[in-house]
């Protein structure tokens, strides 16, 4: 066993902009075909809408829940999930009308008021039916043993703040600041490296951990596998690190680094200090989440127009449904 001093890792992390610097000059980031990627959506988004019908049924065919408010529900919870699905995705953007036409179909002669619709969101058939269309997804990927990347982003819950251009002014401790709680709702997910599919997902209107900390109940839940995670600075920290005792971990050190912190965080801070290139080659494909967050905000938009906290949260996982609805078929 190769033993290391924390001083070593800290010096190489003051000459971490150079080594990241000559990385990228040999690693050049490729130019997106945005030609081929608008053919691979409009084909995608296509596929998902011809089998939508199929995948609602399959997600609440051995859906076994009962509630006393069941027949105060003017719709059958299939067509409920159907127009809460087409209510979020047609929210914004002409790109995705001209591609919804088959899709209104489904819901045609529906005769109902606003509030039923925002009930949807509070519906606890839908929310279940959704976890089901979630990891149905997943299944028919075959995602099982998956190396990851993790990041978070924000929707803005107001029209005048935009959360790109604001949270690049907070510091990490600000992120939980009481003055931003009602101004942004943070969502977290743990994206697939090879599908770009959401693994797990949380959302929280108090901070970034919270939303971390529900993806990472929501991970216990599921039957998926990390081989190995890739995470920003936030979470350069062992008690981020250490819940992944399975998996090899990839996160930037930050400059007051320690070692004493158990066998899983030493091992990290080894490898990123002995095998510096070949680490930032991994940690790189953290990117992929960023690019996951740009696409879903082209989208759906920047901004979430529900106002209580579980139709927040719910709003936000239909996005999450829809971005892995839109890969299963590629």
């Amino acid at each position: 066993m190769v033993l290391i001093r924390a001083k070593q890792v800290r010096a190489k992390v003051k000459i971490l902009k150079e080594i990241i610097k000559e990385y990228k000059e040999q690693n050049p980031k490729k130019d997106r075909d945005y030609l081929a990627y608008e053919k691979s959506f409009k084909k995608r988004l296509k596929y998902a809408i011809n089998n939508l019908e199929e995948l609602i049924n399959d997600s609440i065919k051995n859906l076994d829940y009962f509630s006393k408010n069941e027949n105060k529900h003017s719709l059958p919870l299939a067509k409920r999930m159907r127009l809460i699905l087409i209510k979020e995705l047609s929210e914004k953007g002409n790109r995705k009308i001209a591609n919804l036409l088959d899709l209104f179909s489904i819901v045609a002669g529906t005769d109902i008021s606003y509030k039923t619709v925002e009930r949807l969101y509070s519906d606890d058939k839908i929310i279940l039916g959704l976890h089901n269309l979630f990891i149905l997804a997943l299944n028919k990927r075959g995602i099982k043993n998956i190396d990851v990347c993790g990041d978070a982003t924000g929707y803005s819950l107001t029209i005048s703040k935009h959360y790109s251009s604001y949270i690049q002014k907070l510091k990490d401790k600000a992120k939980e600041a009481k003055n931003t709680k009602k101004a942004f709702v943070y969502k977290f997910a743990l994206m697939d490296l090879e599908t770009k599919m959401y693994v797990c997902y949380g959302s929280s209107l108090i901070s970034e951990k919270r939303a971390f900390d529900k993806a990472m109940q929501m991970l216990q839940n599921i039957d998926v596998k990390i081989d190995s995670i890739r995470l920003d600075r936030y979470y350069s920290f062992p008690c981020y690190v250490n819940q992944f005792k399975n998996s090899k971990v990839f996160i930037i050190p930050r400059k007051n680094v320690e070692l004493a912190n158990g066998f899983k965080w030493h091992e990290t801070l080894k490898n990123f200090l002995l095998d510096t290139q070949n680490y930032l080659k991994e940690y790189f494909q953290r990117n992929n989440s960023e690019s996951g967050w740009a696409s879903d905000k082209k989208m759906f938009g920047w901004r979430v127009s529900q106002k209580r906290e579980d139709r927040i949260d719910t709003s936000l996982f239909v996005r999450a449904v829809w971005h892995n609805l839109l890969l299963i078929y590629v």
